[in-house]
């Protein structure tokens, strides 16, 4: 292990295990944990092992899962990504200490309402929640464009996940984005909420559900881009 005397950061070199490819542009880097300990929706920094620059993913495995996924879309101008996209298993990736604070309570109770409104990949630590505590009383929202963003929707109780496609008509989706279904369907009071996507999404959904009733503590985010 190696830690960066400049900011203390703890840093491990990973091995990609696998590359699971979701759609053109957007793909799951499989790596080996390597003892790493995480929360589910907190976030690690990956990066090439020759390269001085990493990017945030929020982690998309579980946490009792024998490996560490994250969720990654091509960003055609970016540093990171589309080197990611052309690693393939065996190769070694940079890999910070998780952090963050995005996270369930620690005893959350069984009945517990919750709204989980993601966009695009921001569906990551949700996915990390429910794989980590299955039993949770949820109901998934997620914006995407079209149906080939459904990440893994099949892993979803499908009375629980509502794709809403901003560009594609499906009898499989609602098709509008996340704030129309949310105007149309009022959240109950006592739901807690948690956002994650761009942040023009969740500056609207945040006023949306406030006007709805849902106190500012219930409203937990976590802005992407």
């Amino acid at each position: 292990m190696e830690v960066s005397e400049a900011n203390k950061i703890s840093t491990k070199l990973h091995e990609i295990v696998d590359m699971l490819h979701l759609n053109d542009s957007t793909f799951i880097v499989r790596l080996e944990k390597n003892g790493v300990n995480f929360k589910a929706g907190q976030h690690i920094n990956v990066g090439p092992a020759n390269s001085i620059h990493t990017r945030e993913y929020s982690v998309y495995s579980g946490e009792n899962d024998e490996y560490l996924d994250i969720l990654v879309k091509e960003v055609t101008d970016g540093f990171i990504s589309p080197v990611l996209k052309k690693q393939k298993p065996g190769n070694m990736l940079i890999v910070e200490e998780p952090v963050g604070y995005f996270s369930l309570p620690q005893n959350i109770k069984p009945d517990q309402k919750l709204l989980l409104i993601a966009s695009g990949t921001g569906i990551s630590p949700f996915h990390s929640f429910i794989k980590t505590t299955p039993n949770l009383n949820y109901k998934l929202i997620h914006g995407v464009r079209n149906l080939s963003e459904r990440y893994d929707f099949d892993f979803y109780e499908p009375s629980r996940y509502i794709a809403c496609t901003s560009r594609q008509k499906s009898d499989e989706s609602y098709f509008g984005r996340v704030t129309h279904y949310l105007e149309e369907n009022p959240v109950s009071p006592e739901t807690q909420c948690y956002l994650c996507g761009n942040s023009g999404m969740i500056h609207d959904t945040y006023d949306i559900l406030e006007n709805q009733g849902i106190a500012s503590e219930n409203i937990h985010a976590e802005v992407y881009f």
